[in-house]
């Protein structure tokens, strides 16, 4: 185990929950020492159940040195070897919490899905991707709504933008952002040539009121009628809702209620969520400017990742993955892939040494 100081440790923590007595505490400062009381409660926590973890290692070890019936030291001998495997975990998770992640790992997400090179192709993949994303939220028992789409004649989309809202959905996410790269032959294509297309992928965290303070001045709000697939689907009403914010020109939509006080809503939960991201990734790139590559996430304009259905392969550029199970992670099976990168971005975490301490 780390050898930290754990009296001052305690120390800090008894602090912090002294600070919280203070009622007279902003919003934005009670929000930050909570987020830290938090960390050192699971800090202590975690240290504890490795403290007594081997002091039972200990005890076992004990009992089987003198133990002289064949099949009881068996039984200890198992417990000791499951015991020792448990405490590597809490050590992981202790390292876990010492080495904090974003955050934003906790949070629900904006998922914004565009096509980029290859016209009606990239538009379908974009539907591909969007039922992808749908099916692995639904194996992790998340809830996922649209918020605004443009659609093509084919059933692809333009553009597709999905809140889905779970517990840690930014945490498996977030490495999304970026290009995604298909190649398979299009359903246009007669000769059967293999073509090559791209989609956007940008991830936003759900922004809190504590995040984001936006002047109801700084808004320009427009109402029209929502598109649909027709029927009774097309609105008879100016239900669709666009807001920019003047200052930073960032313009959202969203169309997907039939109300437009439920559009509003959402639109600006979009909207707090971009000039969030906004913020982050500028501080990101200050933090990044000092260290030789970034950790977590893709940029947007970087390429990510290859799906080449011909050979049933999917690539992740970032960590050097190869995958010869596309049919499986198009159908929302993406644990194969996330979990590497969430790996990975802890061992970059280590490596930079951010001790919360």
């Amino acid at each position: 185990m780390l050898n930290l100081d754990w009296k001052d440790i305690q120390k800090k923590h008894e602090n912090i929950a002294q600070k919280l007595l203070d009622f007279s505490l902003d919003p934005k400062k009670r929000a930050e020492l909570q987020r830290k009381n938090a960390q050192y409660e699971n800090i202590l926590s975690a240290y504890k159940k490795i403290r007594d973890l081997q002091d039972y290692i200990a005890q076992t070890k004990a009992l089987l040195t003198q133990e002289k019936d064949e099949e009881m030291r068996l039984l200890y001998q198992d417990e000791i070897e499951q015991s020792e495997k448990k405490l590597k975990n809490f050590e992981i998770e202790l390292e876990d919490f010492l080495y904090p992640a974003d955050q934003r790992d906790e949070r629900s997400v904006f998922l914004e899905i565009r096509a980029g090179a290859g016209g009606l192709e990239a538009a379908l993949f974009v539907g591909d991707l969007f039922r992808m994303y749908s099916n692995y939220a639904l194996s992790k028992n998340w809830e996922v709504s649209i918020v605004d789409f443009n659609k093509t004649d084919l059933g692809g989309y333009k553009e597709l933008v999905i809140f889905i809202k779970g517990k840690y959905v930014y945490k498996h996410l977030k490495f999304e952002s970026g290009v995604h790269r298909v190649q398979r032959v299009p359903q246009t294509e007669a000769s059967g040539r293999i073509h090559t297309s791209t989609v956007t992928v940008a991830v936003l965290s759900e922004a809190k009121e504590v995040d984001v303070a936006i002047n109801p001045q700084d808004l320009r709000i427009d109402v029209y009628r929502a598109s649909g697939a027709g029927g009774q689907h097309v609105n008879t009403t100016d239900s669709a809702v666009r807001i920019t914010h003047i200052p930073t020109g960032v313009v959202v939509s969203c169309q997907d209620e039939r109300s437009q006080i439920k559009n509003k809503a959402k639109a600006m939960k979009v909207l707090q969520a971009r000039i969030y991201q906004a913020e982050q990734e500028r501080l990101e790139a200050e933090r990044s400017a000092q260290r030789k590559q970034q950790v977590g996430m893709g940029q947007r304009a970087e390429k990510i990742r290859t799906y080449n259905y011909p050979q049933n392969r999917v690539t992740d550029h970032r960590i050097d993955l190869t995958l010869k199970k596309l049919d499986f992670i198009m159908q929302g099976q993406l644990d194969d892939l996330i979990d590497p990168l969430i790996s990975w971005e802890r061992e970059e975490r280590r490596k930079e040494s951010c001790l919360i301490l």
